[in-house]
């Protein structure tokens, strides 16, 4: 069964639109698990526009399967080996982005993402690299030493028309069953949402979708235990 994982950022986006302390991430969390998500997750970036050093702490203490987005920087990735979540997903980042734009760029940055993981690694920390749907990409996160991937589902989110979309579906699905070859376990995400995530489910060797903002989005009118319920409940 393919698992659902619950970005929360999204929830300290609000807050920190006011500066406040309300909504809470931590509680949203508690109610995405209740609701039956397998994991939360949550995206620690280096300017710190919603998510902060004290709510991976809090959510370290009362989540149980904590997955921590983030980049290689140093800082960082001194932060996750002191809190040590079960998961680190290393992604690119970029101080202007709105979201991350794309999967990293591993094959062209092997020597330092190979340092960041056997770090992460020592720590007891799984590690995953969110990655576009490509054998070179696949083949260096094997190098590196990473045990799961995420493919970053933009290209297959945006695309128009039945054509396309089945072409970018069909990239992911090769990725997978080439990925799932070579070891890894294979998750997905980025702009997956209601109306298209069915198909990516259903992907062979898919373990887990990580999915925040359509969740969130849907959660304002209908509350977040009802959204989580009705995505585990499509991608199941």
């Amino acid at each position: 069964m393919v698992k659902l994982g619950v970005n929360i950022d999204h929830v300290a986006t609000v807050r920190e639109a006011r500066k406040s302390y309300e909504p809470d991430p931590i509680q949203a969390a508690k109610e995405c698990v209740r609701a039956g998500c397998d994991s939360i997750v949550c995206h620690l970036r280096e300017d710190r526009r919603h998510i902060k050093d004290a709510d991976v702490k809090r959510l370290r203490k009362v989540i149980g399967n904590l997955n921590l987005e983030m980049s290689i920087a140093k800082e960082i990735v001194d932060i996750a080996c002191r809190i040590k979540p079960d998961q680190a997903t290393l992604v690119p980042e970029k101080r202007q982005e709105i979201t991350t734009e794309g999967g990293l760029d591993v094959r062209r940055n092997e020597a330092c993402i190979k340092r960041a993981v056997a770090r992460l690694h020592k720590n007891g920390i799984a590690v995953s690299l969110f990655i576009n749907p490509s054998k070179e990409q696949i083949d260096a996160t094997v190098r590196v030493g990473a045990g799961i991937i995420e493919f970053h589902t933009g290209e297959y989110a945006n695309a128009s028309g039945a054509a396309a979309v089945r072409r970018q579906l069909n990239i992911l699905k090769r990725a997978a069953g080439y990925a799932s070859g070579k070891g890894l376990i294979v998750n997905a995400g980025h702009g997956l949402n209601y109306k298209n995530v069915k198909a990516v489910a259903g992907i062979k060797d898919m373990n887990e979708l990580n999915i925040g903002h359509s969740i969130i989005s849907r959660a304002v009118f209908t509350g977040i235990a009802r959204a989580v319920k009705e995505m585990a409940g499509l991608i199941r």
